[in-house]
This record gives structure tokens, C-alpha cells and sequence, in this order.
């Protein structure tokens, strides 16, 4: 179980997973959360490089020791990571965000947030658990690449004409990692998601409309069902069921991002 939460701030850093890391190996307690102000080498799924402009948006990781967890159970920490970060919106500021499984908080369409969970192993058991956040917040304007498709906190509540209101990161990194302990604390009970399911698909975009699936290979339309005990999507191809596990694919909606 999740007890405390012991935050720690720095202005710059590389990354935060990686400080945590660094923390784990010299023989940290569960519970750590390191922020920055900004990052200069952010990661995101799949390699991908996980912008921090300085003091706009958030970067956070918190450090896990799950006692005998097992290695499938892992990647569903993501998940729950997930339901944390649309949780904390909902209760500061009253912006009702879509889970785009696994992990993406999607506010009118568009993507606020990135989370990257990572692990390391040692004795062949798994050792200790990173749990890396972003959110955009103050963030007005973004690279040409991801323009269409990204948001941050003062944006939506400009759009919905709150003037004068703004995100907090401070207050908004200390929401998440609130909902995240009493989230996760469902989650290490059973190690899957079978208390927080019913949560998760209340809140799933695309929940029962059709989708697009892109895998390395090839890619193909089905209709979001919902999700398994471990996270996993189920979705409808040909009145068949199929489970799409995390990993190199993307769900996209059929005219767009969502």
C-alpha cells in the first residue's frame, strides 16, 4: 500500500524518471515524488521526447516498491495513472476529461497530458516502479507537429470563458498524486483493475464508437467495448471480440485524434 507522499522540487533537471531512478538505487522509500520546473531530456512512450517548457507545465514522477507484484500487473499502473490525472482536473477546476486508452487525458479532442510508467528487475522479481507525469498547464502554444492535437489547463478555461482563471501547477502535481495514492491503493489490493473498471470505461473516450487501430503491420477499424481486468481494450472487429494490449499501438478515432 501507498502510506506517504514525500514531494521534492528542483527548477531543471534531465528528467525526473531518471532522478528517481538515480533515488531507488540508492535505496529510497516508496512514496518519493520529484517535480521541475522544466526538463531537458523528458520521455514519452515508445521513445518518444516529452516537451517541459520552463515553468509552464508540469513534470512529476513518483517512486513505487510494490511488494511481490507481478511483472504483467505493471504496465495497468499506467492505467490508473491515467484515471489520477483526469480526477485531479475534474475536482480543481471542473474540467471533465476523457481517458484515450491507455493513458491520454483528452479535453475537447485534445491531448493534455503524457505518462510514462518504467520499471527495473532485480533477483528476477520486479525491483522498483517509476511512474513519470506531464501536464500542460500554462502552455499557450505548441510545435507545429503536435499543435493539432495538444491543450493545457488555461487554454480550456479560456475556451470556456472562465477569464481570469488559471492552473496552478504547485497546487494541481499535489491533486494528482493525491488521487493517484487512492487510486492505486484499489489497484495493489487485486493487482488489476477490477475495483476501479467501472470508473476507467465511465470515462473512456471512443466507449462504445468505432475506432481505428495502428499497429506496425497494419491497421484496421473496430468498436471500443470497453477494457479487461488488466487494462487491456477490448474491442468489437466483425462481431468478434478482440484484446489490444499496451505496447507500439495506437488507437485513433475514425476522423481524427479522438
Amino acid at each position: 500500500m501507498l502510506d506517504n507522499i514525500n514531494f521534492e522540487y528542483y527548477d531543471s533537471v534531465d528528467s525526473t524518471n531518471d532522478r528517481i531512478k538515480e533515488r531507488a538505487h540508492a535505496g529510497e522509500k516508496q512514496g518519493l515524488v520529484i517535480s521541475a520546473g522544466t526538463q531537458t531530456a523528458g520521455k514519452g512512450r515508445i521513445g518518444r521526447k516529452w516537451e517541459s517548457p520552463k515553468h509552464d507545465s508540469i513534470a512529476t514522477s513518483m517512486l513505487l516498491t510494490p511488494q511481490e507484484i507481478s511483472l504483467e500487473a505493471v504496465p495497468t499502473i499506467t492505467v490508473v495513472a491515467a484515471m489520477a490525472v483526469r480526477d485531479a482536473l475534474s475536482r480543481l477546476y471542473g474540467l471533465e476529461g476523457k481517458i484515450k486508452w491507455p493513458n491520454d487525458i483528452v479535453l475537447d479532442g485534445k491531448k493534455i497530458c503524457g505518462i510514462l510508467t518504467e520499471m527495473e528487475m532485480k533477483d528476477g522479481a520486479v525491483w522498483f516502479v517509476v511512474v513519470g507525469i506531464g501536464v500542460n498547464v500554462h502552455n499557450k502554444s505548441f510545435d507545429e507537429e503536435i499543435a493539432y492535437k495538444a491543450t493545457s489547463v488555461d487554454l480550456e478555461l479560456i475556451k470556456e470563458n472562465r477569464i481570469g482563471e488559471t492552473g496552478h501547477r504547485a497546487e494541481l502535481t499535489k491533486a494528482i498524486w493525491e488521487s493517484f495514492k487512492r487510486y492505486y491503493n484499489i489497484f495493489i489490493k487485486t493487482q488489476d483493475m477490477s475495483g476501479l473498471k467501472e470508473e476507467y470505461e465511465r470515462n473512456l473516450a471512443n466507449f462504445g464508437e468505432r475506432v481505428r487501430i495502428e499497429a506496425q503491420e497494419n491497421s484496421y477499424e473496430a468498436i471500443a467495448k470497453g477494457i479487461t481486468a488488466k487494462g487491456e481494450l477490448i474491442v468489437e472487429v466483425d462481431k468478434k471480440e478482440q484484446i489490444i494490449r499496451t505496447g507500439e499501438v495506437s488507437v485513433r478515432g475514425i476522423y481524427g485524434y479522438v
